[in-house]
């Protein structure tokens, strides 16, 4: 039973039982079972409202799903793309080789394109740098 349905069940016990809405007490009686009504009537209201904001949160969530869904394929697909691009660059950038000025202990680092000339200088002290393979030392002993 419904609290309006429960207002009406008791509206109509104080007509049954003969009480006079024009004796004091009736009068107080019959002014708190209209208010009583007027609650029912806001509850189920309320109650209504209810029930379609949660039918249209559901559809609400279920969209937010989907964007959800959407957004992460989008994500890990740049994620890939970029880890492709990070290892691109890696194997495309410059070689760097450091070694140590025999004059002055400065450790000098030389990309590719300084090592294949003949006249590398020590950029602290400018000293003349002779590099030589590792490997070609090592032959000749």
């Amino acid at each position: 039973m419904t609290t309006a349905e429960k207002v009406a069940y008791l509206k109509g016990l104080t007509e049954g039982y003969g009480i006079d809405p024009a004796a004091k007490e009736g009068k107080i009686l019959s002014t708190i079972l209209e208010i009583l009504e007027d609650l029912a009537l806001d509850v189920e209201d309320l109650e209504d409202q209810v029930a379609e904001l949660d039918e249209g949160l559901d559809v609400v969530s279920e969209d937010l799903a989907d964007v959800e869904d959407t957004l992460c394929d989008v994500l890990d697909e740049l994620d890939d793309e970029y880890d492709d691009d990070e290892d691109e660059d890696e194997d495309d950038g410059p070689l760097f080789y450091e070694t140590e000025c025999p004059v002055c202990g400065e450790i000098i680092s030389l990309d590719e394109d300084v090592i294949d000339r003949p006249d590398i200088q020590c950029p602290a002290c400018g000293a003349a740098l002779h590099l030589t393979d590792e490997e070609d030392e090592t032959d000749g002993e």
